[in-house]
């Protein structure tokens, strides 16, 4: 709870990936108050009263896997949400002025995204939310110690990282305030 707090407010491309972490974690933990507890809340170093608000945190985040019908796979809807935005807002940065930065940056990965895409078999799917599983499958496979993609997660690094870097970087400013869509350049 208290570093999905922080992350939602930093970095939004980091806290989907995150709650996708957890999501995984305590499917795992198979959704066992008991587990979730002793693994996940206990081991803090905070108060009690403390400790019963991340847990029932946790209790929510498994409430909401059964009700949208994820217990086995599959993200939450408030993730798929946070992407739709952050898909629209990519989309604007590709037409608008204030895009010119993103879109240099954008562009060595735009050539990439159809091998990508094949590779991960996800024709239909948005771009920012093929980044977003690229980056959760760059993870995974580090997690696993597996070197047979190796490959696949220099280039997604290489290629993905900048881009979703700094959509959530711009995603941030306007949440703040400090970056305009419609003006030439960003207001700092």
């Amino acid at each position: 709870m208290l570093i999905a707090r922080q992350k939602r407010k930093e970095n939004i491309a980091e806290y989907i990936i995150y709650i996708w972490q957890l999501e995984d974690i305590l499917r795992a933990l198979k959704f066992s108050p008991e587990a979730i507890y002793s693994q996940l809340v206990d081991k803090q170093q905070v108060p009690d009263q403390e400790k019963m608000e991340i847990f029932f945190w946790y209790q929510d985040i498994v409430n909401l896997l059964r009700s949208e019908g994820k217990e086995e796979h599959g993200h939450l809807d408030l993730t798929l949400h946070l992407i739709k935005d952050l898909q629209e807002l990519h989309e604007s940065l590709l037409k608008l002025p204030a895009g010119d930065e993103y879109r240099k940056i954008f562009e060595p990965l735009a050539a990439e995204l159809p091998q990508i895409r094949a590779r991960m078999d996800k024709v239909a799917m948005s771009d920012i939310e093929l980044c977003l599983r690229a980056l959760y499958a760059v993870i995974l496979y580090r997690i696993k110690g597996d070197e047979e993609h190796k490959t696949f997660v220099d280039d997604t690094l290489a290629l993905i990282s900048p881009v979703v870097a700094q959509l959530a970087r711009i995603h941030k400013e306007i949440e703040d305030g400090k970056f305009d869509l419609y003006k030439k350049t960003e207001q700092k």
